[in-house]
């Protein structure tokens, strides 16, 4: 463009003009040859500053539009609804305590007065010619072994009609050791009959390897516990290895159903006059059930 603007200046003289016309015009030309490129070059500084510029702004300075989002994101988490802002705590919901699952049913008449839960009716009715709260502790102990290992369910008296039925127990009175291990058997599971052991380690050891157990205690051999008691089944559970306790269903005291008991004042307590102290039960196996019972018959009152 330059050239064309000193070519025009020459035709405007004349091809023909002086030596020294022609000097003037190639000078003049020289400058604006100059002067437009110094032009172009600060255009392209300019350019490059201006690009280097937004470079900088979109690496180095956060965006105001994203820092103001954050800011109301920020804000609305901050102010959320209660129901919001707990969400997390609600899944941690304390679990059942695992005595919650416990049956523990009680077999007298003054349990059933009270209408106290887990008591029965059958606490005050006869069966075959004696009362069910005198002689009950036994099937009270299988039922409550067989309501809270399996997904079956049956009361005090589908065990007392249940063991009459498939052993040799004549009803009436007291079952025993033999006739509650042949029951347990018969409906899915594993029962051992034991003694008392010389050393409360062992006796330790054998109650923490079972799920459950009957035990027999008697007044006579300790009173730690238990008061003016010649003989009583009792059933325990979930034996708890740090504080040597296990939870104890007494279905003839309801001061001492559902509570944690020492497990030594177990020990000291065991009826040692009867061929057996104690039979631990094992785990449940549906197949070995032959049984199934599906309802906890009879009128009783359950717990909430």
């Amino acid at each position: 463009m330059a050239k064309r603007r000193c070519i025009d200046l020459e035709s405007q003289r004349g091809i023909g003009g002086t030596v020294n016309d022609k000097k003037k015009v190639l000078h003049r030309c020289k400058s604006m040859i100059v002067k437009y490129w110094r032009q172009s070059i600060f255009v392209a500084l300019l350019c490059a500053v201006f690009i280097v510029a937004i470079v900088i702004k979109h690496v180095f300075v956060p965006d105001s539009d994203s820092t103001l989002t954050q800011q109301i994101r920020l804000e609305i988490s901050e102010t959320a609804s209660p129901e919001t802002s707990e969400a997390p705590a609600a899944s941690a919901v304390p679990t059942e305590a695992p005595e919650e699952g416990v049956y523990t049913f009680l077999q007298g008449p003054r349990s059933w007065k009270s209408r106290l839960t887990w008591s029965g009716k059958w606490g005050r009715t006869i069966y075959d010619g004696s009362s069910f709260g005198a002689f009950g502790c036994g099937f009270c102990c299988m039922a409550n072994i067989y309501c809270t290992h399996s997904k079956y369910k049956a009361s005090p008296i589908d065990f007392y009609q249940y063991s009459k039925k498939h052993t040799e127990y004549g009803g009436g009175g007291a079952i025993a050791w033999e006739y509650m291990q042949s029951t347990l058997e018969r409906v899915g599971f594993q029962a051992e009959l034991k003694v008392k052991p010389d050393s409360y380690q062992i006796f330790q050891n054998q109650i923490a390897g079972s799920d459950s157990a009957i035990v027999l205690v008697s007044s006579y051999n300790s009173d730690c516990y238990w008061k003016d008691t010649p003989g009583h089944y009792v059933t325990v559970f979930l034996y708890d290895a740090k504080r040597d306790k296990i939870f104890l269903a007494d279905s003839g005291d309801p001061e001492h159903n559902r509570h944690w008991v020492s497990l030594k004042k177990i020990y000291r307590s065991l009826k040692t006059e009867s061929d057996y102290q104690f039979m631990t039960v094992g785990q449940y196996a549906e197949d070995s059930d032959k049984w199934k019972h599906k309802e906890a018959e009879g009128t009783w009152v359950k717990p909430n």
